[in-house]
C-alpha cells in the first residue's frame, strides 16, 4: 500500500502549493461538464431530473414521483432497527440541545446616543434545500445536521434532495430523521441536477430561496453554477481531516482516527502532521494493515486517499506543524497532544477542532451535538459551521426621536455637504420648512 510521506522543510513552495489545492483542483475539472447539466435541468425541468437520474444513479424514476409519499414515510420506521431508531432520537436531540442556544432574540436595539436606537431584527430564511450524499453510503446523520438549525431557526419550509436507491426508494433512516425532525418535503434526486432543482425549480420541485450541505466535486460545482439564482451556503466539497499529533500520541489510535475522513471517498483527505518521525513510521506501518480489514467499496477509498490527498506530513516542530495547519484551514482537526488545550492556542483556521484522544472524528459527525456540516476547500478562514445562524438573516432596525434627530442633525449635513449629497443634506437642513 502506497502512503504519501512529506518533509514540509523539504519542499519546494511550488510542491506545498500544489498539497495545499488539493481536492478543490477537482471541482475546477468538472465545471464545465456540470453547466451542461444545470442548464438542461433549467430548460426541461422534470424531464431533465428523471433522464440524469438515470444516466447518473442507474435509476428508473419513470413510475415514481420526484417527492417522497407520505406513505414511504408511514413505511420507513418499520424498515430500520430499534437500535438505529433510538440513536437517531439520540444524536437529533443532542444537535437540538446545542443549536436552540444559537438561536437569537428576535429584536435587539441599543440607545446609541440620546433619543437614538439602532440594532438588528432576526428573521429566518423563508425556505431551505437541504442536500443530503448517499452515493457511498446513507446519510441520517447528515440529514439531521442540516435539518435540526433550519427548523430551529423556524424556517417555513424545508426541502431535502438525495439520491435514491437502485429501486427508486429513499433511504428509510433518512426518511424518519426527516420526520422526526420536521422537514416538509424529500426529493428523490441528488448530484448536480438536484441543486439545479432546488436552485431554479422545475414541475415537482420548488426552488428554494438557499442550498445548504455538503457533496461531490459535481455538487460543488453545481452549486456555483446556481450562485446567481440561489444563496448556495457554505461551501462544502469532498472531506477532509488533519491530525496533529505529538510524540506521545498512540500510533494505534492515531491510525484508526486517521481512515475516519478517509473512508468517505477517493476524492477525501486525511492527513497525519507530527513533529515525531517515530510516530510518523509508526502510522505508517499501521495503516496497511487496518486498511486491509476494511470491506470495499471503504478499502479501495482508503487505498485511494492515502495514496493521494492523504498521507503524512512530517514537521520540525509542533509550531511549524500548526502553521500547516492554518495554511490548510481543514475542515476537520483533531489536536492528538498531550496537552491539547495548548496547542489549540496555535490554531487559527479550521472548521472543528476536536482536543484529545477521546474526540474522536466518528463521535463529532454523529452525536456530541456540534454541527458537523462545515466549510471545506480552506474556506475555514473565513466561513463558519453550519449553525442556526445559516437559516436566519438580520435586518437593521433604527428609532429616531425627536431629540434624538436634533442630536444627529447637524452632523449628518456636514458629511452629506462633504460627500456632495445634496438631497440628503436637504431633507435635514429644510426639514421644518412647510409647502
Amino acid at each position: 500500500m502506497n502512503i504519501q510521506f512529506y518533509e514540509w522543510a523539504k519542499l519546494s513552495e511550488a510542491e506545498q502549493a500544489q498539497i495545499l489545492a488539493r481536492s478543490e483542483q477537482d471541482i475546477a475539472s468538472v465545471q464545465n461538464a456540470v453547466r451542461d447539466i444545470v442548464s438542461g435541468v433549467r430548460n426541461d425541468g422534470d424531464k431533465a431530473l428523471r433522464e440524469y437520474t438515470q444516466r447518473f444513479d442507474k435509476v428508473d424514476l419513470a413510475q415514481l414521483p420526484i417527492a417522497v409519499r407520505k406513505e414511504e414515510f408511514d413505511a420507513a420506521e418499520g424498515k430500520i432497527d430499534t437500535s438505529v431508531r433510538e440513536a437517531v432520537e439520540y444524536a437529533i436531540d443532542n444537535v437540538w440541545n446545542v443549536h436552540k442556544g444559537q438561536l437569537d432574540a428576535g429584536l435587539r436595539t441599543q440607545e446609541v446616543r440620546p433619543g437614538v436606537y439602532a440594532g438588528e431584527r432576526a428573521t429566518a430564511v423563508p425556505s431551505v434545500g437541504l442536500y443530503v450524499p448517499h452515493g457511498r453510503g446513507s446519510f441520517p446523520s447528515m440529514l439531521y445536521m442540516l435539518a435540526v438549525p433550519a427548523r430551529v431557526a423556524g424556517v417555513e419550509h424545508v426541502s431535502v434532495v438525495t439520491p435514491p436507491n437502485a429501486d427508486g426508494s429513499v433511504d428509510p433512516a433518512c426518511l424518519y430523521a426527516a420526520r422526526y425532525c420536521g422537514v416538509h418535503t424529500v426529493y428523490r434526486v441528488g448530484g448536480a441536477h438536484a441543486i439545479a432543482a432546488l436552485a431554479y425549480g422545475t414541475e415537482s420541485v420548488t426552488a428554494v430561496s438557499k442550498l445548504v450541505g455538503p457533496g461531490s466535486s459535481y455538487v460543488a460545482a453545481a452549486k456555483r453554477e446556481g450562485a446567481g439564482a440561489v444563496d448556495t451556503g457554505l461551501p462544502a466539497g469532498p472531506t477532509e481531516s488533519i491530525i496533529l499529533a505529538d510524540r506521545y500520541a498512540d500510533p494505534w489510535k492515531v491510525s484508526l482516527d486517521l481512515m475516519v475522513e478517509a473512508e468517505h471517498g477517493s476524492d477525501s483527505q486525511a492527513l497525519l502532521i507530527p513533529p515525531s518521525r517515530p510516530l510518523a513510521e509508526a502510522v505508517m506501518e499501521v495503516l496497511p494493515e487496518l486498511t486491509a480489514q476494511a470491506p470495499e467499496p471503504r478499502r479501495k477509498f482508503l487505498e485511494d486517499v492515502f495514496a493521494g490527498y492523504g498521507g503524512v506530513i512530517l514537521s520540525s516542530s509542533m509550531e511549524e506543524g500548526a502553521e500547516i495547519v492554518n495554511a490548510f484551514a481543514p475542515e476537520h482537526l483533531q489536536i492528538h497532544t498531550r496537552e491539547p488545550y495548548d496547542t489549540l492556542g496555535l490554531i487559527r483556521h479550521a472548521g472543528e477542532i476536536l482536543l484529545g484522544e477521546h474526540s474522536v472524528f466518528s463521535l463529532a459527525n454523529y452525536a456530541t451535538g456540534a454541527n458537523a456540516v462545515l466549510p471545506t476547500g480552506g474556506n475555514a478562514r473565513t466561513w463558519s459551521p453550519v449553525s442556526v445562524r445559516d437559516f436566519m438573516k438580520y435586518s437593521s432596525v433604527v428609532h429616531v426621536t425627536s431629540a434624538g434627530y436634533h442630536n444627529l442633525r447637524d452632523h449628518v449635513i456636514a458629511l452629506a455637504d462633504y460627500e456632495g449629497f445634496h438631497a440628503h443634506a436637504q431633507a435635514l437642513r429644510r426639514r421644518d420648512e412647510s409647502l
